[in-house]
C-alpha cells in the first residue's frame, strides 16, 4: 500500500511538473515576445556587481546598464542591502522589469564555513555532504544571493593543480554521488525562498589540466574523458543542476567556450541538459591568447557552440547584434540562449517574488545565518574529514590531563583554518582557533603551551604567493627557541603545520608537495625530543610526507575544516569522537610519481606497486616504489575492524558482495567498506580497480554487520568512445576492503 501510495505521489508530482512546465513556457514567450533583440542580448550579459548601492547608482555604468535592460546577471556582491538595490532598478527602472540573476562561489558555505570540498569527500558522508549544501543555500539566499557557482565535479589527479582543494577526488563513482548530493542539497524543488540555482563547473576536463598549472591546456581521448572524467558531470545534470559552466581550457584543440561536441552534441543531446550554460570569468576573452581570434570571432563562435550567458567577457554586450545583422549569429540561437535564461529565473520565482532573497528583517536574517544549529551541524561533520594516516603506540586520542605543546603557523589563526573561496566570512572573533579550542576542551585538568614556532614558509616567491596575512611573521630564530622550550616541558607536542589556506585554490599551483622548509626543519628538531609527536598535516592537496611517515608516530591529515574545525578537531584529538575519513585522493611518496591514482591501466610490464628493489626493464622508478605513501580510501580509527571471509552471489548480471564486519577494539567507531571492480579481459584496457560501492557502517565495540554491495550490468559496463554504454560478458575480478589496496577478491563469470 505504502509502494502504491509513493508510486501515485511521483505521478501527481510529474503531472504538477508538467503543468508547471507549460506555464513557465506560456510566460516566457509572452514575455520574450515583447523583447528587443538588444534586451534579450542584455539577459546574456553578466558583469561583476560591485557597489550599486548609493543613490547614485543609477548614474553609474552598471545602474545604467541594468536600467536598460542591458544585463541579466551580477556576481561578487555580498549583502542583501546591496543586492536589493541592484534588484530594484532591474525591476522597477527598466522597461520590462526582469529581475537579475545574483552569484557567488559559494563553495563551501556561506557564512558557516564547512571543509573545503575535497576534506568533504573524505567523509564519503554523502547524506552529510548534501546537508552542508542545504545550509549554504539558506545562508546565501537569505543574503540576497540566488545563484552558486558549484559544484565543482573535476576529476583531479594531479595534486599540484591548487583547485584539486575545489572538488571531490580522483574517483568517478564517489564524485557522481557528490555531485547529485550537492545539486540536491542547493536545488531542492526550487519551490522554497532558500532554494539556490546551482552551477556545475567547469565543463569539461578542467581538473586535466597539463602539469598541474592553472589555466593550461588539455588533451586526452573521448575514451578517457567519457569513463574516468565525464561521470560526475554527468550525474549532475541527471540530478537537475540548473546552470553548467564552460572551463578555460582546450578541448580537442578548440576552447571549451566555443566547443560545439562538448556543449551541443554530448551536455544537451546525449546527456538532455535543458538549462543554461555560462562561461567562467572573461572566457570568451581568453580565447585571443589561445589563438582563435579577437572578441567578435569568438563571441561568434561561443555563442554558435552553445554558449548562452558571457561572464565578464562583455563579448555578447559588444558583438551580438552586429553578427546577428551580418547573419552570422542567428535571432533563433540569441532566442534559445535568452530563453533559458528566463526559465531560470521563473524556476527560482523571481517573476512573482523579484524580492524574495533580499527582503528580510535583520531579525529574520539572523534567524538563518551562521546559527547554533548550522554551527553545530558544520562541528559534527567536520569531525568525520579528518583521515588518520598513522597512530604508532596509539598517542591518539590524547588525555585532557596532559601538558600539550602545541606548536606551528596553523595553531593560532582562525581565518587559516577556512581553506580556499571564502567570500562571506563571519568575523573572525566569532569562532576559535586551535589553540583557543584546546584551551577550553582540558580547562581544569591539563596545561597548554602554544609556540608558532617558525614561519609558515620561507620568504620570496612562495612566500609571495602565499601571504598567509592571518598568521604573523615572526623573528625565526626567537620563535625556534620559544618552540623548543614549550615542547621540553610537555608530555605531548601536537604540531599544526602543512599549508596555508591560501597555499590551494585557483591560481596556486605548486611544484613541489613537500612541507615548506622553515616547517620542516622545526618538526626535525621537535623529534629529536624523544616525546610522542602528533603531526596534524593542513593541506588542501594531497602532499608528500616521506620524512614525516618514518618518523613521526602519529599523523592525522585534517585538510582545512572551516568555521568549527577546531573544536571538531578537539573533539576527535580527545576521543569525543573517533576519526572515519577515508582518503579521496592517493598521497604520492613523492612528487615525481605524479600523477598517481588508484584507477590506472596496467602497463605491458608491470610491478608490485610496493615493491621495494628497482626491477630492470619494468615499470617502475629507481628511488621509490610505484605505490603511494597512503592508497585511495586509507583511513585509520581509534578501533580495530575485522572482516570475514567476503562472499559474492550472482543472480544473471547482477552480483551481491558482502563481508560481515567486526569491531574488535574499544570505541564505538564508523567505517567504511568499499567495493571494487576489474574487467579482466575487454576491447578496451580497463582500470586495475574501479570503486563501485560502498557503505559507511557504524558498530558499537564488538558488534559486527554484515555489508552487502549490489553490482548491477551498470556497475559492471564502461563506455565506448562515442559514449555508449556497453556491457562485454566475461570474468570480473570483485574486491572488498577498508581502502583501495587492502582488499580481498573473488573473480567471477558473468555472462
Amino acid at each position: 500500500m505504502r509502494r502504491k501510495m509513493l508510486c501515485l505521489a511521483l505521478l501527481g508530482f510529474a503531472l504538477s511538473l508538467g503543468a508547471r512546465d507549460k506555464k513557465m513556457d506560456a510566460y516566457v514567450s509572452r514575455l520574450m515576445s515583447k523583447m528587443t533583440l538588444s534586451e534579450k542580448i542584455g539577459q546574456l550579459n553578466l558583469l561583476p556587481g560591485g557597489d550599486v548601492t548609493t543613490g547614485a547608482a543609477m548614474n553609474n555604468e552598471l545602474g545604467t546598464l541594468i536600467a536598460q535592460g542591458q544585463l541579466g546577471a551580477v556576481l561578487n556582491t555580498v549583502g542583501r542591502d546591496k543586492i536589493q538595490a541592484m534588484q530594484k532598478i532591474a525591476v522597477e527602472q527598466s522597461r520590462l522589469g526582469i529581475p537579475l540573476l545574483v552569484g557567488l562561489d559559494v563553495i563551501h558555505g556561506y557564512q558557516t564555513i564547512y571543509p573545503i570540498p575535497l576534506a568533504q569527500s573524505c567523509s564519503w558522508d554523502v547524506e552529510g555532504i548534501e546537508a552542508g549544501a542545504r545550509i549554504a543555500a539558506e545562508e546565501a539566499t537569505s543574503d540576497g544571493i540566488n545563484w552558486t557557482f558549484s559544484p565543482m565535479v573535476d576529476i583531479a589527479l594531479d595534486p599540484r593543480w591548487g583547485r584539486i582543494a575545489e572538488g571531490s577526488g580522483e574517483d568517478p563513482y564517489l564524485g557522481s554521488l557528490i555531485a547529485q548530493a550537492m545539486v540536491r542539497g542547493y536545488q531542492g524543488d526550487f519551490s522554497s525562498r532558500h532554494d539556490i540555482l546551482a552551477c556545475l563547473k567547469h565543463y569539461a576536463l578542467y581538473g586535466a589540466v597539463e602539469a598541474g598549472r592553472d589555466y593550461n591546456t588539455v588533451d586526452m581521448s573521448h575514451l578517457r574523458m567519457y569513463n574516468q572524467y565525464f561521470p560526475p558531470y554527468k550525474a549532475a545534470v541527471e540530478a537537475g543542476v540548473g546552470s553548467v559552466m564552460t572551463s578555460f581550457n582546450l578541448v580537442d584543440g578548440q576552447h571549451a567556450t566555443a566547443n560545439r561536441w562538448l556543449l551541443r552534441d554530448v551536455l544537451r543531446q546525449q546527456w538532455g541538459f535543458q538549462d543554461f550554460t555560462v562561461t567562467d570569468y572573461g572566457s570568451i576573452g581568453e580565447m585571443t591568447s589561445h589563438g582563435f581570434g579577437d572578441l567578435k570571432h569568438n563571441s561568434e563562435l561561443a555563442i554558435n557552440a552553445g554558449t548562452d550567458m558571457d561572464m565578464c567577457a562583455t563579448g555578447f554586450q559588444q558583438h551580438l547584434e552586429t553578427l546577428v545583422k551580418e547573419g552570422k549569429v542567428s535571432k533563433k540561437t540569441i532566442d534559445e540562449a535568452c530563453r533559458r535564461i528566463l526559465e531560470a529565473k521563473y524556476k527560482l520565482g523571481l517573476f512573482d517574488e523579484p524580492y524574495r532573497h533580499c527582503n528580510m528583517s535583520d531579525d529574520e536574517q539572523a534567524a538563518h545565518l551562521f546559527t547554533d544549529a548550522h554551527r553545530k551541524a558544520a562541528r559534527d561533520f567536520t569531525a568525520e574529514t579528518f583521515v588518520l594516516l598513522k597512530n604508532e603506540g596509539q598517542i591518539l586520542p590524547l588525555k585532557k590531563s596532559a601538558r600539550i605543546a602545541l606548536i606551528g603557523p596553523n595553531g593560532d589563526t582562525t581565518d587559516g583554518l577556512l581553506g580556499t573561496w571564502v567570500v562571506a566570512r563571519p568575523k573572525s572573533n566569532s569562532y576559535p582557533s586551535l589553540r583557543q579550542a584546546i584551551e577550553e576542551a582540558v580547562k581544569g585538568q591539563g596545561e597548554v603551551y602554544f609556540a608558532q614556532g617558525c614561519n609558515i614558509a620561507p620568504y620570496g616567491r612562495m612566500r609571495e604567493a602565499g601571504t598567509s596575512w592571518y598568521i604573523p611573521v615572526v623573528d625565526a630564530e626567537k620563535a625556534h627557541r620559544e618552540a623548543m622550550a614549550a615542547a621540553a616541558k610537555a608530555d605531548v607536542i601536537v604540531c599544526a603545520m602543512g599549508e596555508g589556506a591560501d597555499y590551494s585554490g585557483e591560481s596556486h599551483s605548486r611544484v613541489t608537495l613537500d612541507m615548506p622548509e622553515t616547517q620542516m626543519a622545526l618538526l626535525r628538531d621537535l623529534a629529536t625530543l624523544g616525546k610522542p609527536i602528533v603531526l596534524l598535516n593542513f593541506a588542501g592537496r594531497p602532499t608528500t610526507m616521506a620524512w614525516e611517515k618514518e618518523h613521526i608516530p602519529a599523523i592525522m591529515n585534517v585538510w582545512f575544516g572551516g568555521t568549527e574545525m577546531a573544536p571538531a578537531l578537539c573533539d576527535v584529538l580527545f576521543g569525543d569522537k573517533v576519526p572515519s575519513g577515508h582518503l579521496t585522493t592517493t598521497l604520492p611518496q613523492h612528487a615525481g610519481q605524479v600523477p598517481l591514482y588508484y584507477n590506472h591501466l596496467n602497463t605491458g610490464r608491470p610491478t608490485n606497486d610496493y615493491e621495494p628493489t628497482f626491477r630492470l626493464y619494468s615499470s617502475n622508478y629507481f628511488e621509490v616504489s610505484n605505490g603511494p605513501a597512503w592508497p585511495f580510501g586509507f583511513g585509520l580509527s581509534y578501533t580495530t575492524f575485522e572482516y570475514g571471509t567476503m562472499n559474492v552471489e550472482q543472480n544473471g548480471r547482477t552480483l551481491k558482495a558482502s563481508v560481515t564486519v567486526k569491531n574488535t577494539g574499544d570505541y564505538d567507531a564508523t567505517e567504511v567498506v568499499q567495493c571494487y571492480i576489474r574487467d579482466i579481459a575487454c576491447r578496451y584496457s580497463r582500470p586495475v580497480k574501479e570503486l563501485k560501492g560502498f557503505e559507511r557502517v557504524t558498530l558499537r565495540k564488538g558488534e559486527s554487520k554484515t555489508v552487502t554491495i549490489t553490482l548491477t550490468q551498470e556497475s559492471l559496463s564502461f563506455y565506448d568512445e562515442n559514449g555508449k554504454l556497453i556491457f562485454e560478458p566475461g570474468e570480473f575480478d570483485i574486491m572488498m576492503g577498508s581502502n583501495s589496496r587492502d582488499v580481498q577478491q573473488k573473480r567471477v563469470t558473468v555472462m
